[in-house]
Formats: structure tokens, C-alpha cells, sequence
């Protein structure tokens, strides 16, 4: 894997409505360590999510909104005729894989990689990783660029207003233990 903003992921409704693992993820990709890629279905079901989780319907319209503004090409169309085309364990996994295929990605970042079977991705020429572990690869890409883009959501945080260690500690309790303690030892 080589550092670049062409190397692009689709990023799951798994990994995006976790606030600090789609922050850090979107605050690495402002960095341009990498690209993230989503399409509509994966932007409905985050807001399904937020749905259950009794998020107000204005809340939902702004977090929906910002992270296309500031990646107006993430957003992957026409990809919907592939959905019929693939076959993974759970069906209704099948559009983010399509997705995947239709914008030439070269992961899938999802938190369900049961679903996600590395035998058949291979097919298309992608693999699968949870955030935890493409993290912490795209940190070894460029470590300073990494720790900078932690440090500026750091910054960016005010609710709460929480230091890099109080973030680290929550990091290390919501699936992103290898990553905060990766970020840990280079600050």
C-alpha cells in the first residue's frame, strides 16, 4: 500500500456512526492520507441508525450533510445495478460492496468483515479491514501526518472539550484499541 489520495475506501455505516472512529477517519482523509468513498444506501442506513438512536431529524439532515461537503467527490453513483450482481453472506451488505466495485476502491472499511468474505473480495480486487486495523495502517503510511490530523480533531472536539488522552482512553473502550495506543507512543 502506498500513501496516496488515490487510494480510496468505502467506508460502512458501521465504522461512520461512531462519532470519534468516522472523525478520526474523516480527519485522516482531510490530511489526504487517503480517500474515503460512501454511497446513498450507506448514508440511509447511518441515518436509520441515528433514527433508533432518537437523533433528532435536524441533527440527522446536518451530520448527513457536512461530510459531503467536505468530500464532494466521496459520493458514489451509479452503482446500483451491480447490488444484483454480487453475492456476499448478507444480502443487505451487497450495495456496499457494489459501491466499492463501481469507484475502483481498494478497501472496505467495516467493523462486519464476516460478511465481507476475503476469498470472494479478492474477485474484485479488494479486501476488507475493520477501522481498527486500516488505522493503524494508514498511520504506518505517514506516522506525523497521522499524529497532526489527530491532534487538529483534538482541537476540533468541544463536545465534550476532551484532552488527547481522555480521546486515546475513549478510543481504546470504542474499537479502536491498537490505533490509540499506536498514536499514544508517537505523541
Amino acid at each position: 500500500m502506498i500513501h496516496s489520495v488515490r487510494f480510496a475506501a468505502i467506508l460502512d455505516t458501521n465504522v461512520i456512526y461512531p462519532i470519534t472512529i468516522r472523525d478520526l477517519l474523516l480527519w485522516f482523509a482531510h490530511h489526504d492520507l487517503f480517500t474515503p468513498k460512501w454511497s446513498q444506501h450507506i448514508f440511509d442506513e447511518w441515518a436509520d441508525v441515528m433514527r433508533r438512536k432518537g437523533v433528532k431529524e435536524a441533527t440527522i439532515a446536518i451530520r448527513l450533510k457536512w461530510p459531503n461537503q467536505a468530500f464532494p467527490d466521496a459520493l458514489v453513483a451509479n452503482y446500483e445495478p451491480l447490488i444484483k450482481t454480487v453475492n456476499l453472506p448478507d444480502k443487505k451488505d451487497c450495495h456496499v460492496l457494489a459501491a466499492a466495485i463501481k469507484t475502483n476502491a481498494n478497501v472496505i472499511v467495516t467493523n462486519n468483515l464476516k460478511d465481507f468474505p476475503q476469498e470472494y473480495l479478492t474477485r474484485f480486487s479488494l479486501s476488507a479491514k475493520n477501522a481498527d486495523d486500516f488505522a493503524t495502517d494508514i498511520i504506518d503510511l505517514n506516522p506525523q501526518k497521522a499524529v497532526e490530523a489527530f491532534k487538529e480533531m483534538v482541537l476540533n472536539r468541544t463536545n465534550p472539550d476532551q484532552d488527547e488522552y481522555q480521546i486515546l482512553d475513549y478510543m481504546r473502550n470504542n474499537y479502536l484499541e491498537k490505533t490509540a495506543n499506536y498514536i499514544h507512543s508517537l505523541i
